[in-house]
C-alpha cells in the first residue's frame, strides 16, 4: 500500500561543487505516465514504493523505496502528447550551457530549459535518438547518489559506445583531471565504456544498437532499472496489474526481467545488491 508523504528538499544545487552528487552524473529517472494514479498503484504493488508530495505540481509525485527518493512519476503523457517512458536525467551546474552544447553538437532539444519551483529540466535526444535529459536544480530531501547496484541502474544501449561516450562527456562535461566531475573509463571483460564518481559506476554505456531495427529495444536508448529483493515475485505482481514481461534471464549476479507496464512504460528489475546483465 503506498502512501503519500510532505515533500522537502534537498538544499544544494544538483553538480554544484560540493554536494552529493557529481557534475554530469545521473541524479534521477522521471516517468512520463497518463495516469498518475494508476501507476502509483502500480510501482507501489510491484517495486514497494510509497510516495509523496512534490514542488513539481499536483500531478507530479515523488516515489521512495526504503524511505529513500528514488524516480518522480508525471501524468502528463496525455497533455503533452509523448510517449509513456522512463528517462534518465543528468545533474548539471547550468542548463542554458548545457542545452547550448547538446545543440553545438548536432542532437536534439525537444524540450526546455523548463522551469519549476526547485530547478530546470531539458529533455534531450542524442545524435542516435537516444532520449535523455539534465537537471539544473534541487534534489529531494534524502536522495543518495546511486551505483550499479542499485537502488537504479541506468544503462546506454547505443550504436558505439565509444562515439556516445565523447558526446556525453562533452555534453556533461565528464572530466578525469577534475574532482567534482564523473570519470570515464573502459571494462574490457563486459566491453562498456563505465562512468564513474568516487570510484563507483553510475552509468555504462555498451555497443550495438541499430538505428532503424524495427524492435525499438535494438534501437539506442536509456535503459532504467530497478533493484527488487525478489526478482519473480516482483514480476507476478506486475503481471496480476496487467503487465507484459518483454524478456527474462539469469545472469552471473543474479536474475533480471524486462517489463512492460500497463501504459507501455518499460523498465527493468534486477536484484538487489547485484547490477543487472544486458538482455540477450
Amino acid at each position: 500500500m503506498t502512501r503519500r508523504q510532505p515533500s522537502h528538499t534537498h538544499a544544494h544545487p544538483a553538480g554544484a561543487p560540493g554536494t552529493d552528487v557529481a557534475r554530469g552524473a545521473p541524479c534521477w529517472v522521471s516517468l512520463t505516465a497518463r495516469d498518475l494514479a494508476a501507476s502509483e498503484k502500480f510501482y507501489g504493488t510491484v517495486l514497494g514504493w510509497e510516495f509523496r508530495s512534490t514542488t513539481l505540481g499536483s500531478r507530479f509525485a515523488v516515489a521512495l523505496s526504503d524511505g529513500r527518493p528514488v524516480a518522480t512519476i508525471g501524468g502528463v503523457a496525455g497533455d503533452m502528447q509523448v510517449a509513456v517512458v522512463w528517462t534518465p536525467f543528468f545533474a548539471v551546474p547550468q542548463a542554458d550551457e548545457a542545452t547550448a552544447r547538446i545543440r553545438e553538437r548536432s542532437a536534439t532539444v525537444a524540450l526546455g530549459p523548463v522551469s519549476f519551483a526547485s530547478g530546470r529540466a531539458v529533455l534531450a535526444a542524442d545524435r542516435d535518438g537516444a532520449v535523455f535529459g539534465v537537471w539544473d536544480g534541487r534534489l529531494p530531501g534524502g536522495w543518495q547518489s546511486w551505483h550499479d547496484r542499485g537502488p537504479v541502474v541506468v544503462r546506454l544501449h547505443t550504436r558505439d559506445a565509444f562515439e556516445s561516450a565523447i558526446f556525453y562527456g562533452g555534453v556533461l562535461q565528464w572530466a578525469d583531471d577534475e574532482a567534482d566531475a564523473c570519470t570515464v573509463g573502459y571494462e574490457f571483460d563486459r566491453a562498456e565504456v563505465v562512468v564513474r564518481t568516487g570510484g563507483s559506476v553510475v552509468a555504462r554505456i555498451s555497443s550495438g544498437a541499430v538505428e532503424a531495427a524495427p524492435d525499438p529495444l535494438a534501437r539506442p536508448h536509456w535503459s532504467v532499472s530497478f533493484a527488487v529483493d525478489d526478482v519473480p515475485a516482483a514480476v507476478e505482481r506486475a503481471r496480476e496489474l496487467g503487465a507484459t514481461v518483454v524478456d527474462a534471464g539469469e545472469g552471473a549476479e543474479g536474475p533480471w526481467a524486462d517489463v512492460r507496464d500497463p501504459e507501455g512504460g518499460l523498465f527493468t528489475v534486477f536484484a538487489r545488491a547485484s547490477h543487472p546483465e544486458p538482455p540477450q
